[in-house]
């Protein structure tokens, strides 16, 4: 299975995780972080180096091997983190991997929902990981997050990646 969900904040990757049990795709400065390396070591975190675009063949095949052992992952298509109101862009360079897909891969697309906190929580602009961290944990109160689970679907039926991109967006505004 590949998630292609929205993204907000670092927050999601522990509710992704702890709900579907996925791996990530993370960029590559990630691998050297304090504590946030670890723990990407643990769940078969494919990184990608966003600076070496000839590095995209083998991030795909990468990505095609994980999926292969029946693991599921979870690309953030937006590249980034956004606010959570809007969807940004969508990259869909590493999509290539299911073009074609392996056998029995299917695409579930996710939106994160944070309710009334998206504001408090989304990790927009040039912050830094570690204030957006110490903002997020020192907030007073609680939120709920929502998982909203779209119809899994399965890539061939959409071609090429950027169809794939395209329909996976399409389900994640529908929810």
């Amino acid at each position: 299975m590949v998630f292609v969900a929205n993204h907000l904040s670092w927050i999601d990757i522990l509710l992704l995780s702890g709900a579907t049990g996925t791996a990530f795709i993370a960029k590559a400065e990630l691998r050297r972080a304090p504590l946030v390396g670890w723990l990407c070591t643990l769940n078969a975190t494919i990184f990608v180096s966003r600076a070496d675009r000839m590095a995209v063949t083998a991030q795909i095949a990468q990505l095609r091997d994980t999926l292969a052992r029946d693991w599921p992952v979870t690309l953030f298509p937006e590249g980034t983190t956004g606010d959570g109101v809007t969807l940004l862009p969508f990259k869909a360079a590493l999509l290539a991997a299911l073009d074609p897909p392996p056998p029995g891969v299917r695409v579930q697309p996710v939106r994160i929902d944070y309710g009334p906190a998206t504001h408090e929580l989304a990790w927009v602009g040039d912050e830094p990981g570690q204030h957006h961290a110490a903002r997020v944990l020192k907030r007073r109160g609680s939120f709920v997050a929502t998982l909203h689970f779209a119809e899994p679907f399965a890539p061939a039926d959409f071609g090429n990646r950027k169809a794939i991109a395209t329909e996976a967006r399409r389900r994640i505004e529908a929810l």
